[in-house]
Parts: C-alpha cells; structure tokens; sequence
C-alpha cells in the first residue's frame, strides 16, 4: 500500500512529461455519466475559488483570464510571457487550469515550473489544478509526488483533492490504496462527500466486489447523502455485467423513490444486460419506454440492441434498426456497421457482408481494421484466400497497420489452403512490424505444418514458440490447451504415440488440464496400438480429474475395452454412459416440464 513519505519533494517535471499522458476519447466521456459529473465537479472547484478573486478593472491580469475563459490559451500564454510586472498567483492558477482544460499538459507544467522559480508558494488552488492534470494524463506516480509535497508545505487537501487521488487509485484497480486514502481523510477531519463515494463505488464496480459496492451504498444513505444517477446508473451496470438482472431491474426502479430521474447511460446498462441473456423483446420494449419518459437512445443504445440482434442471428431486424436510427436524428457510426458484418461473416454470407460495407463507405464512414479483420476473417473461413489477400491488399494501401487477428487469419487461411510458404511469409511480416503472435497464430502454423507432412518441422516450432528448447525466439508465447491438443492430435494422426504421451505428460505437468478432445485422441491412438497398459493409466487419469461423464469419452473406452475383449471394463464404462444419460434426459424434462 502506498504510504505518504514526509520529506520534501521536489516534482521531476521534464518537457516531455506528457509522455505518460492516457486520454478518454469523447465518445466514452459522453457515454459514462461519472466522467461528466467528476469534469464538472472539478471545474467548479477552480472556477468557485478563483473568478471571485479577479476585480472588473482592465488589466493584463484579467485578460489571461478572460483568454482562458474562451479556451485562447495560445494568447493567454503570450500574455503571460509579455507581463511587464510580476504576474499575480491568482493569474498563474487562472492560466494553470486554462492549459489544463485545453489539455496542453506541457505549457501547464512550464507554467507550474516558473511559478516556483519566481518564488511563488502554489496555494490549495494550485494543487488542485495539478491534480486534475496529473488525472487526466492518468500519471499516478507523479499524482503522489504533487500529494507528499502539498502535505509537506501545510497545505491541507481538499475533499476534493483527495476525491481526485482516490478516483486515480481506482482507476488503476488500486482499491486498498484507494481505501487508505480515504481512512486518511477522515483521520484528517474531511468527510467524503456525495462524488467520493460514487468514484468508490465506481471503482469496487471495476474489479466487481459487489458486496463492498452495496456496503458503500448503505453507508452513504446512513450518512444523509442522496444517491444521484451517477449512484443507480453505476450500480444497475455492475449488476447486469454479473448476471443479475432481477437485482438491476429493482435496483432500477428504486430511483424515482430518490427522486432520481434514470439517464441514457442507466438504459443502456439494463439494456445491454436484457440482450446478453437473449432477452430481446425486454430491451426492445426498455428502448420504448426511454423515449416515452423523454429519454431519447443515444448511438450507444442503438448499437447494443443492433448487436443483440445480430448475435440472435435476427440481421434483417438488426439491419432495420440501423435504418431506423437516421429516421430518430442518430447517426450510424463504424461500431454499428462493422457489427452487422461481423454477424453476416459469422454465418458465411459475404455477399451480404461486402454490401453492408459498400453503404458504410457510401455514408463517409470509413472502414477500418477491425472492418477488414473481419471480412478477411470471414473469407478465409470460406476458403476463399484469394479475396481475402486482395481486401489485405487494400488495407496496406489505405495505409491501416495490420493487427496480430488480422495476420492470425490470413496464416489460418493460407495454411487451410496447404500454402505453408505465403503463411510463413506472413508471419515473418508480423515479425518484422514488430507484432507478437498470439498462441492462435503458432496454433495455425503447428496445424498447418502437421497438416502438410511436415512433422519434424511442427515440433521444432512448437518447441521454439514456447521455450521448451535451448533456442528461444523474440516471438515467444505461454503454453495452453489449445497448442498442447493440436500437437497431440497432429502426433497421433502421424501414428507417432509415445511422442504425443510425452508432451501429454509435460502438458498435465505445467498444470494444462486436457479437454475432452486430448483424451479422445489419446485413447483412440492408444486402443489402435494396443496398449493396454497406457489406456488403464489413461483411464484413472480421466477419473482422477472427473471428466469420465462426457459421453464421448465413455463410447470410446467402452468400445475400445469390448474390441481387445476387456468386457469388465467396458460394462463398467457402458454403466457409467447409461447412468450420465439418465441424469442428464431426467434434468432436461425436469427444465422442460411446468
């Protein structure tokens, strides 16, 4: 946990400090009503303390605030350097937080840094607006250093200020040294207010301790503070991503109690929640219910219900609905474009799919790579590499930079097509670009080289990709179950048995549990080579991690123990297939029947 440190602190503010900026794009700071309702809270907070402290005369002073105002930070930041007298405090903080808000993160810290080099003793004010910028540019570590130094000046932080610290501890998923900080405050003599606790609640939401989430809700309403619809809309999304949509649907309807109108943003939860289960005809009717409360869908809404229903496999729908939202004032974005293209690829219709994308482009939307990842991806799927090698060719040329999925395709669909050389060249190109490929590229190129004869090969890369040999390559991947189960369905097609026993036994010692698909392919190789011994022993491994209820794996031990006459062994495996049958048709009538 972090603790304050007392000495002094001087801030290491270089020019290139922005380095560590991390920005929200403007579509997400409008879909999230916390953001909206935090922006706003910490504007106030400056403009509170400091447009009060400006008199009405005309003054060089009051025109750097005035330039801030208007958002001319250029011009207030010549103002500034044209100063013939020494510039006021009240006038750097005014132009501190002009930089900020305009985010010009750089001149706000040159600001900062002549600030203290004249002299200057930053006040409350001062630390707040540094704060924020160490906020938005989501630099934690230098957030801490700007919070030790205002304690080590005397300078007692604000409700405010320790909302911001909490808020970044939260963001980083930090929730004991958020929790600190706020045990901190109270030792302090600062109580939380209304915007601490909903950036709390907000950020237990994050790492989805629901039962911290409510015991918060509970403790601010015993405190006399009214949950606003930053509380509900937080609360009822945290509910339907866990599953719980009786819960969110209560939760919901208790905000008119508090006098809570619900926003876009509390539909949209609810909403997305209703089409993960596939209950569409609820969310459809939530859509209906928003606009006749005066509550009109944002391109959010539209695009969860548009991908509702293209999962649903229902695209004509999904398709009608895009249409719909010209008609209601809502511009179709790539989002929604690119979801009914991933539903027509996913079903194979590419015909369909290029003709979505034809009126994307017709709409000055232009596609981009998750666009083309997709429609390649559906191409390859088809086997038709030729047109997906021709849309890889339109995007170099459109200048967009290929992602792993994209070039995980292409090698999937080259070495389908048995052209080991075209897939090995992409993969070298993904290499060479500075790509890192996923264990589903190595999965293909395994399959694929398995698929073309070339055992030796498959092996070696197998042993290179995931450093189980001497040399180790830049392009090194963790070891999983999917890797394993090519390999050893590859071995045991190849007829090649106590190789694939090996990297059976190394797959169960790195802690890899086998599916269902390894044990079939084991025991099916195991009973055509007769060995008896290796199936006993494969059998008790199959009990010892209790995957002998699959019927798959029982047919095959069943029948495999009948053929080389162990009928013991088989009856007792045909047992074990009758009994799991029974209990699984007993519960299906049990869930069909009323």
């Amino acid at each position: 946990m972090w603790k304050l440190r007392r000495k002094t602190v001087l801030i290491p503010l270089t020019p290139n400090h922005s380095s560590s900026i991390s920005t929200s794009s403007s579509s997400n700071i409008t879909a999230n009503p916390l953001l909206r309702c935090k922006t706003h809270h910490n504007s106030l907070f400056y403009c509170n303390h400091v447009s009060m402290e400006f008199d009405s005369s005309n003054n060089p002073h009051l025109r750097i605030h005035d330039f801030c105002e208007m958002g001319l930070v250029e011009k207030a930041l010549l103002a500034y350097k044209n100063l013939n007298t020494l510039p006021l405090l009240r006038t750097c903080n005014a132009l501190l937080h002009g930089l900020v808000k305009a985010r010009c993160f750089d001149s706000a810290w040159d600001v900062y840094r002549d600030m203290v080099a004249r002299g200057f003793s930053p006040t409350v004010i001062t630390y707040g607006i540094l704060m924020q910028c160490c906020c938005v540019q989501g630099d934690l570590v230098n957030a801490r250093k700007v919070f030790d130094e205002m304690l080590d000046r005397r300078i007692e932080p604000t409700v405010i200020i320790y909302t911001i610290l909490i808020r970044m501890f939260c963001n980083e998923g930090q929730m004991e040294d958020a929790k600190g900080v706020v045990r901190m405050m109270k030792e302090s003599g600062v109580n939380p207010n209304l915007y601490t606790y909903n950036t709390l609640i907000d950020g237990y939401c994050k790492v989805a301790d629901v039962e911290r989430v409510f015991a918060l809700y509970r403790d601010m309403l015993w405190k006399g503070l009214r949950p606003n619809v930053v509380t509900f809309a937080t609360l009822v999304d945290v509910l339907c991503k866990l599953g719980d949509l009786k819960a969110a649907k209560n939760c919901f309807a208790f905000m008119p109690k508090f006098g809570v109108v619900p926003n876009t943003y509390a539909y949209n939860s609810l909403i997305d929640g209703y089409c993960k289960v596939g209950n569409l005809d609820e969310a459809m009717n939530l859509r209906v219910e928003m606009e006749r409360c005066g509550i009109f869908p944002d391109v959010f809404t539209f695009n969860i219900l548009i991908k509702g229903l293209s999962d649903s496999g229902r695209l004509e729908e999904a398709e009608d609905l895009m249409q719909k939202m010209d008609t209601v004032g809502v511009l179709s974005n790539c989002v929604t474009y690119n979801i009914i293209i991933y539903g027509y690829s996913k079903k194979g219709h590419m015909k369909k799919a290029m003709e979505v994308c034809s009126q994307m482009t017709g709409t000055k939307i232009e596609p981009n790579v998750i666009t083309f990842s997709t429609l390649i991806d559906g191409f390859c799927k088809l086997g038709d590499v030729k047109a997906a090698m021709g849309l890889y060719t339109e995007m170099v040329i459109k200048g967009l930079v290929l992602d792993v999925v994209t070039y995980t395709s292409l090698i999937d669909g080259h070495c389908k097509d048995g052209n080991m050389k075209e897939a090995f060249r992409l993969h070298k190109e993904m290499l060479s670009v500075g790509l890192k490929p996923s264990v589903f590229t190595v999965s293909c190129l395994i399959d694929g080289l398995f698929k073309d004869g070339r055992t030796s090969d498959a092996i070696k890369l197998f042993l290179e990709k995931t450093g189980s040999s001497f040399k180790i390559d830049s392009s090194f991947c963790s070891l999983n179950n999917v890797m394993y189960t090519i390999l050893i369905q590859g071995l045991c097609k190849d007829g090649q048995i106590f190789k694939a026993s090996k990297f059976f036994k190394d797959m169960r010692c790195n802690g890899i549990k086998p599916d269902m698909l390894v044990y079939v392919t084991m025991l099916q190789s195991h009973f055509l080579s007769k060995h008896m011994l290796d199936v006993m022993m494969l059998h008790a491994d199959i009990l010892k991690m209790g995957v002998m209820r699959n019927t798959s794996i029982c047919r095959v031990l069943s029948r495999g123990y009948r053929e080389n006459r162990y009928f013991r062994s088989a009856n007792f495996c045909s047992k074990h297939l009758r009994e799991y049958c029974r209990v699984f048709y007993t519960r299906k009538v049990q869930v069909v029947t009323p």
